[in-house]
């Protein structure tokens, strides 16, 4: 839509009450900004979501205009998952569409502030045709398999447990020596291929090894101890044949169970056609 719709919508929410950052909130103000994209850049005067003044949005690494951004674009979605973190008051959502016109895989953090619950900041790793291994039909069917529901508070991580498990996951692509710690079984999906469907029962989670050790940088952290999940958007390194010694926007999304990763969900940014490769 046109910014002025966007401005509009901003002055209208701006009086709403502010709230406290809890899990009910994020729930709401989440799914206010799913509303959002699907409407294509329209905030109703009843939406719970509030705009900060100084809202950031990032979409691959690069900073945009709303105008610019996705979020300006009407998308169909099939499908939403979203978790929760009340202490970095922020939420991760993954959003598929396998609409005819443009199929997306999406991954989002918001960030809110805290006291107002005013949206602060939007970043975004957006997948479409031609990035790595893309296929948003076999996203969806598999996304909508497995189960991430709410784990038994006495069997919750930590935290601090949590996001060692991811950051082992990562960490293993520059050091094989670090032990990762896999559920059995595991599965992995990445951009639409999914290791689930040749080994349900076993670990088909690990990687084989890269041609080179990868050092996985600009990490950034979402974490929902309720359903074991940690979202770390990060810059995969190496896979953009066009520039070998950069990074790429990437997205890993994970479910840890009783210490143990159980599920992965990963979307990588290509800049040329399937990263070249």
């Amino acid at each position: 839509m046109h910014p002025p719709t966007l401005l509009t919508a901003t002055a209208l929410l701006a009086s709403h009450d502010s709230a406290a950052c809890t899990r009910s909130s994020l729930t709401d103000a989440t799914a206010a900004y799913i509303a959002w994209q699907t409407s294509g850049g329209t905030l109703s005067s009843s939406s719970t979501l509030t705009l900060s003044a100084n809202l950031t949005i990032t979409e691959n690494d690069v900073v945009l205009p709303v105008a610019k951004s996705t979020l300006a674009q009407p998308i169909a979605i099939d499908f939403s998952r979203s978790f929760y973190d009340p202490v970095s008051c922020a939420s991760f959502t993954e959003l598929v569409s396998t609409a005819k016109t443009h199929p997306y895989v999406i991954h989002t953090h918001l960030f809110f502030d805290p006291d107002s619950l005013k949206l602060a900041s939007v970043d975004s790793v957006v997948t479409d045709d031609g990035d790595w291994v893309f296929d948003a039909a076999g996203y969806l069917k598999w996304t909508k398999q497995e189960k991430w529901d709410t784990i038994p508070e006495a069997r919750r991580n930590t935290r601090a447990v949590i996001k060692a498990a991811g950051d082992a996951y990562l960490d293993q692509w520059g050091n094989t020596s670090v032990s990762v710690p896999f559920a059995t079984p595991c599965a992995r999906l990445e951009g639409g291929a999914y290791t689930g469907e040749r080994s349900p029962t076993t670990n088909s989670c690990k990687m084989g090894a890269f041609p080179q050790p990868l050092k996985v940088a600009n990490r950034r952290y979402v974490i929902d101890e309720e359903v074991g999940a940690v979202s770390i958007f990060n810059g995969f390194p190496w896979l953009e044949k066009s520039k070998p010694d950069g990074a790429t926007p990437s997205s890993n999304q994970i479910r840890v169970e009783g210490g143990l990763i159980r599920y992965i969900h990963e979307i990588t940014v290509c800049e040329t056609k399937r990263c070249g490769r």
